[in-house]
């Protein structure tokens, strides 16, 4: 049976359990995630994040989207960031 990896997030260093031999028990299995949402976490993030930072990432990934639909509609009102 595989061990577990004792992990410490990198973004917020919440220590959590990588259950990557069992990846249906690991805690990042509660956030669903789009390639595109993985592919903006990826870049960020070498690394395994704690299902809480998926989340935030998530919405991060999101704000990002919503704000670049912004800009092309008026890029005097939202300036790109």
């Amino acid at each position: 049976m595989c061990e577990h990896e004792q992990k410490h997030c990198p973004r917020c260093n919440a220590p959590f359990e990588c259950k990557v031999g069992s990846i249906l028990l690991c805690q990042c299995t509660a956030v669903t995630l789009s390639q595109d949402e993985r592919d903006f976490i990826a870049a960020q993030y070498a690394d395994c994040l704690c299902a809480a930072c998926l989340k935030d990432m998530k919405s991060s990934y999101h704000q990002q989207q919503m704000h670049l639909k912004l800009h092309n509609i008026s890029p005097l009102l939202f300036p790109k960031k």
